[in-house]
């Protein structure tokens, strides 16, 4: 599971701009339930003798379950600092209002609680309560600080809006870890307009401080930019409401049936093959015991007639270069609970035809031993053309949103023309797949509900071993009642590019 959703427990607008009469202010107003945030910037609707132009101002409180986070880390669900990134995203709302066009969003640190009330009227702001422009929590609270809310001035984020319709995309990872550290509350998130584009107001006594409601701004715009909204909590779109998205690359690439010789031709990288090791007891991943740092030693030996390891260690390189240093064993690491895995470089010999085996051992204490086949590696006199056939060797017609789903395909190419073994064998051998990435759709509407995550988090990457690739899928992510589908691309490096497989693999999620 690469990607994790966490959806708003909380959120509201808070607004010092008027009602429909232009002569009451909404500042005490509350609207934590209603279906749309809202954030915008208003100027010069009234005027006055000492106030001068008017100032409007709303903005958008938003929340998440942080210690949810912090659990899901504590029993591994979630990666460790530095291993995963957090990001907010919230989702456009059409509207009939004027859309305002290249404006920036700023999102900083709420500095206070707040409560999100249930107020729902954005028109006449009758429902008053917390929170609002003057305070997050009911009395005797003292209200906020600075009107419009406490938020930290470190870490700040911003986000352009060109057209205006964007939904917003946030990567947060800072923040998020200050919260899970401890080292802020969590208090959410308070997305409002950068402070040259809210508007213009310059306090008439001169102190250059804010005014009761209005802010003091005398760098600020006297554009309006009117009106941004977002989906909220309490929207009937399942996938619109606002999350915090953790986002990792969690595949794992065992070479073991994709095993090549080096070559003198590739670069020291495409010369290492990665080998894993899974401890499987009663059916379920666990450490072995009794490992210093979870290390093992690991050495290849060639096959005997009967299929078991035989004669002395091979000689592979510990790195995939020319000239790398010749050992007769390599280090193996721990990956994850009860996974291990290990990289080497092997020249091609005589033995090159013959099966070879993998032992895992520390001392005189065996684990495990494996067997691989070993092959040269392609080359080509014109840039290759891949054309695959795909199938999902696993898939049920529905599943439960409670469940994690792991999805195993099976590939072949299309002009495969298996060898007279290869049909009497039971099990024939898969193609692997070692740049493959997924993508959910809702089948009624065609949303990407899962779109594919093929940047520098790799949220969306499968992985592979023996038996080809696969991925598993929180379900949970997934609205029930409805059916999806899977849709694949594959990374082809002769071009550059990846590329949308036409194989779709359909089902349905219920609660």
């Amino acid at each position: 599971m690469t990607i994790k959703r966490y959806v708003a427990t909380k959120d509201t607008i808070i607004t010092n701009g008027y009602d429909y009469t232009f002569t009451t202010r909404g500042t005490g107003s509350n609207m934590g339930y209603a279906d749309s945030l809202e954030v915008y910037s208003i100027y010069g609707q009234t005027s006055s003798s000492t106030g001068g132009r008017s100032q409007e101002l709303a903005r958008t409180l938003v929340q998440f379950p942080i210690a949810d986070v912090i659990t899901d880390r504590n029993n591994g669900s979630v990666p460790a600092n530095g291993s995963v990134s957090f990001y907010l995203r919230m989702f456009n709302v059409e509207t009939a209002f004027t859309l305002p066009q290249d404006f920036i969003l700023a999102i900083q640190a709420v500095a206070k609680e707040w409560n999100e009330g249930t107020g729902l009227d954005m028109d006449e702001y009758a429902n008053l309560g917390t929170a609002n422009w003057l305070s997050g929590t009911l009395p005797p609270d003292t209200g906020w600080a600075n009107a419009g809310g406490d938020r930290h001035l470190d870490p700040a984020y911003s986000v352009t809006f060109a057209k205006g319709y964007e939904d917003l995309e946030l990567d947060v990872t800072t923040l998020v870890e200050q919260w899970i550290a401890g080292t802020k509350d969590n208090y959410g998130f308070m997305v409002k307009l950068t402070g040259s584009q809210e508007a213009y107001y310059v306090n008439p006594d001169g102190t250059g401080l804010d005014n009761g409601s209005l802010i003091q701004n005398a760098t600020g715009s006297t554009n309006t930019y009117y009106t941004k909204r977002f989906s909220s909590r309490s929207s009937q779109y399942f996938f619109k409401r606002p999350v915090l998205e953790a986002r990792w690359d969690s595949s794992k690439g065992d070479d073991r049936e994709y095993f090549y010789y080096s070559s003198s031709f590739a670069p020291m990288e495409d010369n290492l093959n990665t080998l894993y090791l899974y401890n499987y007891v009663r059916g379920r991943l666990v450490d072995i015991a009794g490992l210093t740092n979870g290390l093992l030693r690991v050495s290849i030996y060639s096959s005997s007639a009967g299929g078991l390891p035989t004669g002395s260690t091979i000689q592979f390189a510990a790195g995939g270069g020319a000239g790398a240093n010749l050992v007769t064993y390599a280090t193996g690491g721990y990956v994850s609970t009860g996974i291990y895995s290990c990289s080497m470089a092997l020249t091609a010999a005589a033995t090159r035809l013959l099966a070879l085996h993998d032992v895992w051992y520390t001392g005189s204490t065996q684990y495990f031993t494996g067997s691989f086949y070993p092959a040269v590696m392609p080359t080509y006199d014109s840039a290759p053309t891949f054309n695959r056939i795909t199938s999902l060797t696993n898939l049920k017609k529905q599943y439960s949103r409670k469940e994690i789903a792991r999805f195993r395909f099976f590939v072949r190419s299309k002009n495969w023309s298996p060898t007279l073994y290869t049909v009497a064998t039971a099990n024939n051998p898969t193609e692997v797949i070692p740049s493959a990435s997924y993508s959910v759709i809702r089948i009624t509407d065609d949303y990407e509900a899962v779109p594919h995550n093929t940047g520098s988090d790799l949220g969306t990457l499968m992985s592979y071993d023996k038996k080809g690739n696969y991925f598993d899928l929180d379900m949970s992510m997934l609205e029930a009642g409805y059916a999806y589908k899977v849709k694949l691309a594959y990374y082809n490096d002769s071009i550059g590019d990846w590329v949308d497989q036409s194989s779709e693999f359909k089902f349905r999620v219920e609660e």
